[in-house]
């Protein structure tokens, strides 16, 4: 891959860049802001832009509209995001596009399951952090048609919205594929959704459902 990484803080930026490197990849440019971040993709045309949401000046949410701004001129180019706090407010808009991850800034830490998602993404795929995902379905509430889940069904579910394929479920969860299938045919009828074998729909699918209704006391 060739990469192109945004992050404020200079070790973390720096420790991202050998990461990459060290597992075979280009890191082409870094940047300590979102200045110049489109004018960079634009000319060096990366497979991934890796970008922290809460960028200067104003350490808000400059990353994620970075983010929306590299998908709006270039849909090709795969984007993670990092975070050190679950903000759920741009995920939906952006896994709609494809090739979009969102993970907490933790995952690092995990340098081949890091590693596997940023080519995830890459490649078009989706890769959402499962504590992004568990935010996601907290915020049904009570009667909602997830309460008609079991446990291991939510398991599957917050899976497939990371953009787990049923035999990367089945590994994760130390199941057969016969029986993770059986397990996904449940959610989608349970949840009403139609039925794909295509990762990012199945992913974009899933947070349709969850985000469909606005949370409980706004």
């Amino acid at each position: 891959m060739r990469i192109v990484i945004a992050e404020d803080q200079v070790l973390l930026r720096e420790g991202l860049k050998m990461l990459f490197v060290d597992g075979g990849h280009e890191v082409v440019a870094t940047f300590g802001d979102t200045d110049g971040l489109l004018a960079a993709v634009t000319s060096y045309r990366p497979d991934l832009v890796v970008a922290d949401i809460r960028m200067p000046p104003g350490f808000g949410d400059e990353g994620a509209r970075a983010a929306q701004a590299v998908k709006s001129a270039h849909p090709e180019i795969g984007v993670l995001l990092l975070s050190q706090h679950i903000e759920t407010h741009h995920v939906v808009e952006l896994v709609s596009l494809g090739g979009f991850g969102y993970l907490l800034k933790d995952r690092v830490l995990d340098v081949g399951e890091f590693l596997a998602s940023a080519e995830r993404v890459a490649r078009g795929g989706s890769a959402l952090d499962p504590q992004v995902v568990a935010g996601l379905v907290a915020r049904r509430g009570a009667g909602d048609p997830l309460a008609m889940l079991t446990d291991r069904e939510r398991d599957v579910l917050e899976l497939m919205a990371e953009g787990l394929t049923n035999s990367g479920i089945a590994k994760r969860l130390y199941l057969s594929e016969r029986t993770v299938e059986a397990h996904v045919r449940h959610v989608f009828t349970k949840l009403s959704l139609p039925e794909t074998e295509d990762g990012h729909r199945r992913v974009l699918a899933v947070l349709t459902h969850l985000s469909a209704t606005p949370d409980r006391g706004r």
